[in-house]
């Protein structure tokens, strides 16, 4: 009876201490779990206002009872305890529903975007997309690194949903999204895409090899590899590349104002020095590409490949340089700068001298012999949301370019034989997608590893849009040699 009577006045001593600070507390805990209820859908969260309430108000339950653990050596591994969840917690719900950080690892955003910026990428601009997979440890993609363990939990899997956002996904906007191809993933090769991998040494080969390739691994949705690159194409669309030039439904379109692309660069036999590198911007890692030739002396070929005759002789060329518009601008006005060609060009020029033809590799789709010279890209439709695709004509060609979309990201059974299409075991003549695509390109045009290579990106792929620059690192400095970009620092992160 005086246990009862001692903890009876114990709770009314803490209800008694309660002042307006815990009461703004608890009112403004409740009124964040109603709204996060009514934005997310997920109203089994209000079960929590009641437990609010108590914490700071009511004070029915003794929340932080361990506080008075009489060992000092547990309390303060108590406390510890209770400020690694909390953190935890946070952490999880802020990167999970509103932003997260993003560092960019390569350069195919050079120069809106550079190797090193570190990002803040806003979640809510084309709406939060609930978690997939909702048991994963916060801050860490797909494997803990260093021991290789998976981060997550494979299920439960839940459906794709996306909360109401600020805005929609439009033509010129940075976007992060989880890599499309990234579902499988060799763990020893995980840098490489599996299906180019495949292409390259055969199925068995990447498959059955794992000395080489390790364990073949798929990996969902939103536990694959984090991208950022620009989206040139819209659902429904049809795009294509002629000459380095952009085209949506045959119509012309700009590109972002520092989209880089890689020239031949023709001097009268003067070096490019790595002070001049330096002053155009240009990486330890793109000056590993650039090559150097001397020129024929012979005129008319010089001329056919759209160069100078510098002194009766072709003078000095550089090759793989790459440039935007303003360091081209910057390069030209050097007086031992006789030509400035995109390399593209050039090559094509090279060919029709020697007799040859230049394609590229591994344009998509990668399993459909598609040949495309250098700076094109054969037009190509993007599906969307409500868009029937008809196995009428093509078959071969719609099969390889859209089995992916209607497989691997909406979960269809597939197949192709005998030249007809039987999608979940029904012989099909058309399909109708559930969602939306997007086509996404780096503005390091000729060095970006982009939808040109391995497809569409699925709306349920899209992370969000980055909002600001908050530190960048040039990794080719020191600390005490112009490391930190200070310039670049709370700059914009979505640059057109």
């Amino acid at each position: 009876m005086a246990k009862n009577e001692n903890a009876k006045s114990t709770r009314t001593e803490r209800r008694e201490r309660v002042g307006i600070r815990q009461w703004v507390y608890g009112i403004l805990a409740s009124v964040c779990c109603v709204l996060f209820s009514i934005w997310t859908g997920y109203y089994a969260v209000l079960i929590m206002i009641p437990v609010f309430i108590d914490i700071y108000i009511t004070k029915y339950v003794n929340w932080s009872g361990w506080k008075n653990a009489k060992n000092p050596h547990v309390r303060k591994m108590l406390e510890w305890v209770d400020a690694i969840l909390f953190a935890l917690i946070g952490v999880y719900i802020i990167t999970t529903f509103f932003c997260q950080n993003y560092q960019i690892p390569t350069s195919s955003l050079e120069k809106s975007l550079l190797v090193g910026d570190f990002l803040c990428v806003n979640k809510m601009s084309y709406g939060t997309r609930s978690p997939m997979t909702p048991f994963s440890f916060p801050l860490v993609q797909s494997n803990f690194p260093i021991i290789g363990t998976k981060s997550y939990l494979e299920k439960p899997q839940l459906e794709y949903k996306r909360f109401p956002g600020l805005g929609k996904v439009k033509r010129h906007d940075i976007v992060v999204f989880n890599y499309p191809s990234g579902d499988t993933v060799a763990m020893k090769q995980t840098n490489r895409d599996y299906y180019i991998m495949i292409k390259e040494y055969g199925r068995s080969q990447v498959e059955n090899n794992e000395n080489q390739f390790g364990e073949i691994a798929y990996r969902p949705v939103d536990r694959r590899d984090n991208y950022v690159k620009r989206c040139m194409g819209l659902p429904g669309e049809i795009i294509e590349m002629r000459n380095d030039s952009t085209f949506i439904d045959g119509q012309l379109v700009h590109d972002a104002e520092n989209m880089q692309l890689v020239y031949a660069v023709q001097t009268e036999g003067t070096a490019l020095t790595a002070t001049l590198l330096d002053e155009l911007g240009i990486s330890m890692e793109d000056r590993r590409d650039i090559g150097s030739d001397e020129l024929p002396t012979d005129s008319l070929t010089i001329a056919r490949l759209g160069l100078e005759n510098v002194n009766n002789n072709g003078g000095f060329l550089y090759t793989n340089v790459p440039l935007t518009k303003e360091k081209i601008e910057k390069l030209s006005k050097k007086p031992y700068v006789k030509k400035i060609i995109k390399y593209n060009e050039f090559l094509k020029r090279k060919g029709e001298v020697g007799g040859v033809k230049y394609y590229q590799p591994s344009i998509y789709p990668i399993d459909y012999e598609r040949y495309c010279m250098p700076g094109d890209y054969p037009a190509t439709w993007i599906p969307a949301k409500g868009a029937t695709l008809k196995f009428d004509t093509d078959i071969d060609y719609k099969v390889a370019a859209y089995r992916r979309c209607i497989k691997n990201y909406e979960g269809n059974e597939f197949e192709y034989k005998d030249g007809k299409v039987y999608i979940n075991g029904q012989q099909a003549d058309s399909y109708t997608f559930k969602y939306d695509y997007y086509f996404m390109m780096g503005d390091n045009r000729d060095k970006s590893l982009d939808s040109r290579m391995w497809g569409f990106v699925p709306e349920d792929h899209i992370i969000g849009q980055p909002m600001v620059v908050w530190l960048s690192l040039d990794k080719d400095k020191g600390w005490f040699d112009g490391k930190i970009r200070w310039n670049r620092l709370f700059t914009k992160g979505n640059k057109q």
